[in-house]
């Protein structure tokens, strides 16, 4: 049985591999072209961006019509943002402001403060399709499910060019498509949030979506505390309790909004990842694993 070939290419501020067959190989570019069109619509580094335009709107407190793809992703993150009690928020990007995460500059005396009332989805008003920002100065960041939308619709684009065997990975989201050729699944290592080179299981997929979230691929450390990039919207501090969570779900995109969700509650997050169920991996801040996937790592 032929291995299936890798296809790499550079996008959302990651390394992206798609592992295709490679009779398919040339569906490859079409499901770049889909990540790169995601990126360029959604990306807040861009000044022609869609997300751009409507911050540029929300500046000054106004409102917009917005297209049905953006629409669908508004839909979603109003919907986790009920089911987290709030915890999961589009709007926590303007804290980035007082937090650079690119640099390790922690924030100035004052200055979370500054940004804080900016931040809550209560402070915009959506009613498909129409957005307003009775807020001026309210931000909207789509960094939490863009990456995962985007490994989803490049999964589509191959599927329904015929792909019956691929994984696209997108920087660590995953949407799988089918078993490997030869019918066994694909096996992902989850790294040890604590020690870099090191994994605490692995995840065997035959289908569906797998992504991470943790407080180690962007973090300052200050006074010898490592503060992660996903920050409490409450509190505008970084989330602690738990340094690292994976989630097996249906599609990336859910994935993806489980595991925020689930550092965004710190310790309680493991408990409220039992009670859902999902197939999971986590690793907490003192050194503790644990999880509902086997493998040879420390789970």
């Amino acid at each position: 049985m032929t291995e299936p070939v890798r296809f790499a290419f550079p996008a959302m501020g990651s390394e992206c591999v798609f592992h295709l067959p490679a009779a398919h190989l040339q569906v490859a570019s079409a499901a770049e072209a889909e990540v790169i069109r995601i990126e360029h619509r959604y990306s807040r580094y861009r000044a022609d961006s869609v997300l751009a335009r409507i911050n540029r709107l929300a500046a000054a407190g106004g409102e917009l019509e917005v297209d049905v793809e953006t629409a669908a992703l508004l839909d979603y993150a109003v919907a986790c943002h009920h089911k987290s009690g709030g915890l999961f928020d589009i709007t926590t990007g303007i804290l980035r402001r007082a937090w650079d995460f690119s640099t390790g500059r922690s924030p100035a005396p004052g200055e979370i403060e500054r940004w804080l009332p900016y931040v809550g989805l209560d402070k915009i008003r959506w009613a498909r399709p129409v957005l307003s920002f009775p807020v001026a100065g309210v931000e909207l960041d789509f960094g939490g499910i863009g990456k995962e939308y985007a490994a989803d619709r490049a999964a589509a684009i191959c599927a329904e060019a015929g792909v019956v065997h691929g994984l696209i990975d997108l920087g660590g989201d995953i949407r799988v498509i089918g078993p490997r050729p030869d019918g066994s699944p694909w096996v992902v290592q989850i790294c040890d949030p604590r020690s870099p080179g090191n994994f605490i299981g692995t995840v065997a997929l035959a289908g569906g979506g797998l992504a991470t979230s943790g407080d180690y691929a962007r973090c300052i450390v200050i006074d010898g505390v490592r503060h992660g990039h996903i920050l409490h919207p409450h509190t505008g501090w970084p989330v602690r309790g738990l340094a690292g969570v994976s989630i097996v779900a249906d599609t990336c995109l859910l994935a993806g909004s489980v595991a925020t969700i689930a550092m965004l509650k710190g310790p309680a997050g493991v408990a409220w990842l039992a009670e859902l169920g999902v197939r999971c991996l986590w690793a907490d801040t003192t050194g503790g694993c644990g999880g509902t996937e086997a493998g040879p790592g420390r789970a």
